[in-house]
């Protein structure tokens, strides 16, 4: 692949991570979440907005852990992806949450970026995975549970 059209790849998939392009990014989902609805489950709904939260910042982690570390066990599907709990354990909680994702999130763009990043290799690690499919993953899978994490938003009355 060309120089030219690998950094366009590159570009294209960093901002699939980070922009609001088709839907709003994870920052604006949780930016101003009243503290009081954190962990309550609006009629309709399977989760609490602390519980979305956290499976995105674990799942995303996973995925993130996988693509840069051949040691790396996932957690146990489904229970290690999401939290029992419908309310975050402290008021702290939230914001750490929140900055995790971010970190991971910046951390995933970084290895994209990476030019010595071969986005298209597969990983011995894995049975097919490419970086670039893990990229993918990340973006579709933060941008599901984003809509879910804006819907419980709404439903709470709280957008």
């Amino acid at each position: 692949m060309p120089d030219s059209n690998d950094a366009a790849l590159r570009e294209h998939l960093v901002n699939l991570l980070t922009m609001a392009q088709a839907h709003v990014t994870v920052e604006r989902a949780v930016k101003g979440f009243p503290v009081e609805l954190r962990g309550k489950t609006p009629k309709g709904a399977e989760h609490s907005a602390w519980q979305l939260l956290e499976h995105l910042r674990i799942a995303q982690w996973d995925i993130l852990e996988f693509s840069r570390n051949p040691r790396h066990e996932s957690p146990k599907w489904p229970e290690g992806y999401w939290p029992k709990d419908k309310t975050p354990p402290d008021d702290k909680a939230w914001d750490r949450s929140v900055r995790a994702v971010k970190r991971d999130l910046k951390a995933m763009c970084e290895l994209v970026r990476d030019a010595k990043t071969d986005l298209f290799a597969k990983m011995p690690h894995g049975d097919g995975q490419t970086i670039l499919r893990e990229a993918m993953l990340a973006a579709d899978h933060n941008a599901y549970h984003v809509g879910q994490l804006v819907l419980v938003r709404k439903l709470l009355g709280a957008w």
